[in-house]
Parts: C-alpha cells; sequence; structure tokens
C-alpha cells in the first residue's frame, strides 16, 4: 500500500423508492399501533420499492446522482463495491449487476457482506485499495431491499426496514485524503442474534424452509440493543483516538438509523452532542448499509455540512459487526 496515496470524496447520492409505507398502514396489516412502534423505534414511515424494481435499480439511482454530481462519466470509473444483505441473487454480485445497468465496463466490480456497518466497510475497502495504487476512481453504494428479505406478518421485525440507496464516488489523490480514520470490529460468536437462516449452506431453500419462512430476517431485539449501544459508542470513541479528535472537532454525527432509542443512548454513552446527531430514521426505518449514506446525503443537500466538515459515520450490524469512519467533505 503507498501511503503517499490519499483519497479524495467527489460526490454523495441517493434514492428511496416513492411509495411511503406508514404505521398507520401496518396497523391494517399486523396486530400493531402507530404509538407503538414511534415510541419503541422513533419510525413514522419507510419506504418500499415496488414490485417491478429490484435491488440493483435502487443502487442504480442513487450512483446515477453520485456520477452527475461529480461530473465525470462512467468510464472513469475502475471500482465498484455494493455493500448489501439483500441483493438481486446469491449469484453473481449486485454489483455486476450494477455495473451492467450502468455500462461501466471498466471497472472491477463485486459486493461485500457486513449488514448494517456495509457502507463504512466499504469504506475501508475502497480506501485500502485505492492507496494500493491499484484503483483510481472508485464508486461506493450501500443498497437494501429489505422489504423482500422482511415477514409481514411478523410484528416484531416487519415495523422496522425500509429500502433506499446511497452511493459516494472517491479518487486518488496526491494532495487531500477525505478519509480521515475508520475503526471496525466484528464479533461471529453472535451470528444468532440476527440473522436470514435460510437460503445458504446451513439451511438450503426447501419447501419446509419456506414453510416456516426461514428466508426472512430473525432477530432477538432485546440482546441486540445492548450491544449495539456498546458497540457503536465504542467505534464512535476509538475511531476519534485514532485521528487525535475530541467531539468538538466533528461537525456532524450520523449512527447507523435503526432505532431512535439505540441513537439516543449511543449519543449519551459515547458523550456525543446531541445536537449534532443527525436523525431521518422517522421517514425511513432501518436501510441497513443504506442509512447511513443516505442520511449523510440528505445532510449535505440539506446545507447542514459545510465544505470542510468532518462527519463522523458509525453503525452495527449482524455478524455482529460495527464501525466507524470520519471523513472530510470538502465538496
Amino acid at each position: 500500500m503507498n501511503s503517499k496515496i490519499g483519497v479524495k470524496i467527489l460526490s454523495t447520492g441517493s434514492y428511496v423508492p416513492e411509495k411511503i409505507l406508514t404505521n398507520f398502514d401496518l396497523e391494517k396489516m399486523v396486530e400493531t399501533s402507530d404509538e407503538w412502534i414511534s415510541t419503541r423505534t422513533g419510525i413514522k414511515e419507510r419506504r418500499i420499492l415496488d414490485k417491478s424494481q429490484v435491488t440493483s435499480d435502487l443502487a442504480y439511482n442513487a450512483a446515477v446522482k453520485a456520477i452527475e454530481k461529480a461530473k465525470i462519466s462512467v468510464d472513469d470509473i475502475d471500482l465498484i463495491v455494493v455493500a448489501t444483505i439483500s441483493g438481486d441473487a446469491p449469484m453473481p454480485s449486485t454489483a455486476c449487476y450494477l455495473q451492467k445497468k450502468l455500462k461501466a465496463f471498466n471497472s472491477t466490480a463485486f459486493d461485500i457482506s457486513a449488514a448494517c456497518s456495509g457502507f463504512i466497510y466499504g469504506v475501508t475497502v475502497v480506501k485500502g485499495l485505492i492507496q494500493s495504487g491499484l484503483y483510481k476512481r472508485a464508486l461506493l453504494v450501500g443498497v437494501e431491499a429489505l422489504s423482500r428479505v422482511t415477514d409481514w406478518t411478523d410484528r416484531n421485525t416487519c415495523v422496522l426496514f425500509g429500502d433506499g440507496a446511497g452511493a459516494m464516488i472517491f479518487e486518488a489523490s496526491e494532495t487531500e485524503d477525505d478519509i480521515v480514520s475508520a475503526y471496525l470490529g466484528a464479533d461471529g460468536s453472535f451470528t444468532e442474534l440476527l440473522n436470514i437462516p435460510a437460503g445458504g449452506a446451513i439451511n438450503p431453500t426447501t419447501e419446509e424452509t419456506a414453510r416456516q419462512k426461514l428466508q426472512y430476517i430473525k432477530m432477538q431485539g432485546k440482546e441486540i440493543f445492548k450491544v449495539a449501544v456498546t458497540k457503536m459508542a465504542e467505534a464512535a470513541i476509538k475511531v476519534q483516538e485514532k485521528a487525535g479528535l475530541k467531539d468538538e472537532d466533528i461537525t456532524l454525527y450520523i449512527p447507523h438509523q435503526a432505532n431512535l432509542r439505540i441513537i439516543d443512548a449511543v449519543a449519551k454513552k459515547a458523550g456525543v452532542n446531541k445536537d449534532k446527531v443527525y436523525v431521518n430514521v422517522h421517514k425511513y426505518g432501518n436501510m441497513s448499509a443504506a442509512t447511513t449514506i443516505v442520511a449523510l446525503d440528505e445532510a449535505i443537500s440539506e446545507g447542514i455540512v459545510p465544505k470542510g466538515s468532518l462527519v463522523e459515520l458509525v453503525a452495527f450490524g449482524a455478524g455482529l459487526t460495527w464501525g466507524a469512519c470520519i471523513l472530510k467533505i470538502n465538496f
């Protein structure tokens, strides 16, 4: 790896489906209520992709926006990385489907699977590959079509998830490095707390697994809550320590938008100024790998991330995985 090569962030882009599913809509589907969902999660509505759309369509729309903002051609991109757990198919990668739709055939393309931490994992992967000298310009997308892997009869999970995509364009630089710091972690001993049990080598898809609805997200919510708060707070602190920064140096915090109570608890545990925490979970619910990048793109569009800002992203997901990164926004 050539440490003299920096990584410049050129742009961001995001896309969410037009269809809105509100808590009141869910009241007609399962035994729940707007009050119950709002009180426990902070979520009021979420976006659901159309039946004609697939994951790579969401990724494509976000990517096109980022490419247009960066004022580059798809031919300039030589690396495409997609973070997702709800891709178009188990094989090939959603990155290859996206490459085809973009006609970005000068690029290498692959997926990474780190669930809700996927985009932050992707930032570190892109940084390493660009600094290695192998690639000059990269497209990173965090995208999920979680409505396709959600059991809409399970009131404990179906109220939480939504669909969406966010994208970021990076390029090699001799003068700038906008990825200031990153910290990742994982603990595979907690794999059973949050998973999709069927569809892989452990439980290949059969009529029986389908009958048991094992192709959908299963979650032990109380246990996840405890570990999520601890590990996200740890990541938020350690990524600053690695960079030699303090809370006052950070312009905006963007935590994984899974649950408002988790966001509040992490901010308190990490000693973060709550006034600098960006929240949009009420609009979109948990979009897994897409949450932090969609929120960042929205914050930039809203004008609350001035040029030169330091933004800290932090997330936690199935695996269990967690991570944080500090990015300098210079566009």
